[in-house]
């Protein structure tokens, strides 16, 4: 007969237990879990830079999203995945929707200076870098005017840039901004 499988315990479960923890078991537990992942460690690092005030944990991500493209050593291997879960995890890291934007426009302007350096790559590589401008117009809309004011110009120039790069993304690009221009003159 096979064995019964023990059922993972509920976030509910998981809270009244923490609750019930004296503080230094607490921190004990954190310390095991900032230990046990690289991926935990940047979490608590970039949560609790953001709740300093500190911008160090942007600049963190910031290598990781730029990494994909332009590596310390070595050839680029356009893991365009592990730069986009860079800005996912700094976003829910830090909940910062203006470094999140600022992640994103990061993102698509090394995509930009990838194709400028080194010519036109592929369809997914394109896919990824409009599916990032299409996250950042949301966000920035979501923002508001303040967002627009402060990206815009640095949009306007990544939309310059990419002329002449084929498979639609400068079309799409141009598309965007014209969209968030109109947005925020309108109003």
């Amino acid at each position: 007969m096979p064995a019964k499988k023990t059922a993972k315990p509920t976030w509910a479960a998981i809270r009244k237990h923490l609750k019930d923890l004296e503080p230094e078991a607490l921190l004990s537990l954190i310390k095991d879990l900032h230990d046990s992942s690289p991926g935990n460690r940047d979490f608590l690092q970039a949560r609790i830079a953001a709740a300093a005030g500190g911008g160090a944990a942007l600049e963190s991500y910031r290598k990781r999203v730029t990494e994909p493209f332009y590596p310390a050593r070595g050839e680029p291997k356009l893991k365009l995945g592990e730069a986009r879960k860079a800005i996912r995890e700094y976003h829910k890291a830090t909940g910062d929707a203006a470094g999140t934007i600022e992640l994103l426009l990061t993102y698509s302007e090394a995509g930009a200076e990838f194709t400028n350096d080194f010519g036109d790559i592929d369809e997914r590589f394109y896919d990824s870098l409009c599916s990032a401008m299409d996250d950042l117009a949301a966000r920035v809309r979501k923002e508001g005017v303040t967002a627009w004011n402060t990206f815009s110009p640095r949009l306007e120039k990544l939309v310059s840039s990419t002329h002449g790069i084929g498979w639609g993304y400068h079309d799409h690009l141009s598309g965007v901004f014209d969209e968030l221009e109109n947005h925020f003159n309108n109003r």
